[in-house]
């Protein structure tokens, strides 16, 4: 059966080019072995601010952690020792046009860690490049398949960037972009995957600012009898009150079964603990009580349906 029935809260740090160029400056060529080192324990802290809200309150069946193989391979190890549900990444990072991170072994690599979710990122506009967009559907497709026939279940991060176009109609403001056509375009996407046979159990969309835009999004994921199908917010690196302001307009709204909040819970700590500002320690601690507070947040938004 298609779908997610449980709530659904992630600390997704899967970040890799990103993470490389934009805290530690690598960008056009490989990472040092010391720079290697220095991911590696940014994503061992993040996780010990993970598995301190989960002592703190946050609860382990409808928590999870989103990362990467290649900086996460002994966290995820230590996540399936401890029973944590396991979101693993499957994209090429840094790239426009969705592609495999270990091309045709991709398979391979998610039986190894053999995780509850795989999740895949895609930049996609119903508006956007046709073949572009008939290319990723495919692949995105094989994945599903690939999922569904194996026991894992599908988490798919659709991302949909304003058109040079769009974005001319609007004056160049990507503010009114956000509240006035991306909603529709992503009812309009999420329609295209289902119709090219691209079927997440949940979808992890952009926030949004009005409840009938979350519901709208939530109508078009449940069409045709996929009626457990759920939706997460991102967190898109935003400041804390435009996320808490999409977490307690989607929380209202049934189908909207958590989020997945990353740089704006751990990036700031992370970039003090680099910065040799506050201690290993006091960096996940952060990370823990951010983590828990949009939990709650959530929750007491919720709690007035």
């Amino acid at each position: 059966m298609i779908g997610y029935t449980k709530d659904l809260f992630i600390l997704p740090f899967d970040h890799r080019s990103s993470f490389l160029k934009k805290m530690f400056e690598v960008e056009g060529r490989e990472p040092t072995d010391k720079e290697i080192e220095k991911v590696k324990k940014a994503k061992e802290i993040i996780y010990q601010g993970f598995k301190k809200a989960l002592s703190q309150g946050l609860p382990k069946e409808s928590s999870a952690i989103l990362v990467d193989e290649q900086f996460g391979d002994e966290l995820l190890r230590d996540a399936h020792e401890n029973g944590f549900t396991i979101i693993l990444t499957t994209e090429k990072s840094g790239q426009k046009e969705f592609d495999f991170g270990y091309g045709e072994e991709f398979d391979q690599h998610i039986k190894k860690y053999n995780p509850t979710f795989v999740k895949a990122l895609v930049q996609y506009n119903p508006e956007g490049e046709k073949e572009l967009n008939a290319r990723q559907r495919e692949k995105l497709a094989l994945l599903t398949k690939f999922a569904h026939e194996n026991g894992y279940k599908l988490l798919i991060e659709p991302l949909v960037p304003a058109t040079v176009k769009q974005l001319a109609k609007f004056g160049g403001d990507l503010d009114r972009y956000d509240q006035d056509a991306r909603p529709f375009l992503t009812s309009r996407m999420i329609n295209e995957m289902q119709e090219s046979e691209v079927d997440p159990d949940v979808w992890k969309l952009e926030g949004m600012n009005k409840a009938e835009d979350y519901q709208m999004a939530v109508q078009q994921a449940r069409a045709e009898g996929r009626d457990n199908v759920g939706i997460v917010i991102l967190g898109r690196a935003a400041e804390a009150s435009i996320v808490e302001n999409w977490l307690k307009v989607g929380a209202r709204v049934r189908g909207v079964i958590g989020f997945a909040i990353g740089r704006t819970i751990f990036w700031d700590p992370i970039l003090q603990f680099e910065e040799g500002k506050i201690s290993e320690d006091e960096a996940s601690e952060v990370i823990s009580k951010r983590f828990l507070h949009y939990y709650h947040i959530f929750i007491e938004a919720r709690s007035g349906l």
